[in-house]
């Protein structure tokens, strides 16, 4: 792949998956759409950057860690513009509030979140919270702010392979007018979140843990991903962006359990 395309690859899923603002001459002059899955992990770890930084000051500054990593998730969430957390929602409203398959779909379009979805967001942002302070107080706030990056870039690379494996559930959603990204893009994502990690692993000292959260977060996306295949047919932008975040969760739990 030629470094262009790279850079616009890049630009292009920072944009898409975060609100931070990319350089409109970076993009290029046609979407990258499902060629740019491969830059997912990387665009959700630059979107962590500033949390994890947050995360290691506030408690360098002897805030609590709970405190502190409630802070740091709440601002991930507001660099992405809650895209994960409203696909987590509108999956659960969906898949468990549907009788049949057309009435999940349309559940999911709905903008309003009924009880699964405010239940499922309550609990995502308890579980990151609790998980990070978890990881400060097992391995310093350094180290658990890097791995907090980790598990960002596990959750989308996550993401890009229920966007491989599974066709899309609708004609006319988000994630269909994108396309869908190839094997070689699905593999070069986990390459690319592999070698995060890996250095991650490596400068942290937890590259046995690193491996075990990485492969439990893939069990829980393929796991994931055959439940909704099994009720909706496909995936849809929700459901991608539940996989990212149930990924990105079971990732951290497995650290603190290998702690």
């Amino acid at each position: 792949m030629k470094p262009k395309l790279l850079i616009t690859d890049l630009a292009s899923a920072v944009t898409f998956l975060t609100r931070l603002r990319v350089p409109p001459f970076l993009l290029g002059e046609t979407p990258a759409g499902a060629r740019a899955a491969w830059a997912y992990p990387l665009a959700g770890g630059i979107a962590t950057l500033l949390p994890a930084l947050v995360l290691a000051g506030l408690v360098g500054l002897s805030t609590p860690p709970l405190i502190a990593a409630l802070l740091s998730v709440l601002i991930c969430v507001m660099i992405c513009g809650g895209l994960h957390e409203d696909g987590l929602a509108d999956t659960a409203d969906g898949l468990f509030g549907g009788r049949d398959r057309d009435a999940m779909l349309r559940i999911m379009r709905d903008s309003h979140s009924g009880v699964f979805g405010v239940v499922a967001i309550v609990m995502s942002v308890f579980l990151l919270a609790v998980t990070l302070a978890a990881l400060v107080l097992a391995y310093g706030p350094i180290a658990a702010g890097l791995l907090y990056i980790a598990g960002a870039v596990a959750g989308r690379a996550c993401l890009v392979l229920q966007w491989s494996i599974l066709p899309s559930a609708r004609t006319d959603g988000a994630a269909a007018t994108l396309g869908r990204p190839g094997r070689d893009g699905a593999l070069l994502a986990f390459a690319v979140s592999l070698f995060v990690c890996t250095v991650i692993g490596l400068v942290t000292g937890t590259v046995l843990a690193v491996s075990t959260a990485l492969l439990s977060a893939v069990a829980a996306a393929l796991l994931l991903s055959a439940f909704v295949s099994r009720r909706i047919g496909g995936h849809t932008g929700d459901t991608l962006g539940a996989t990212a975040q149930v990924s990105q969760i079971v990732f951290l739990l497995a650290l603190v359990i290998a702690a």
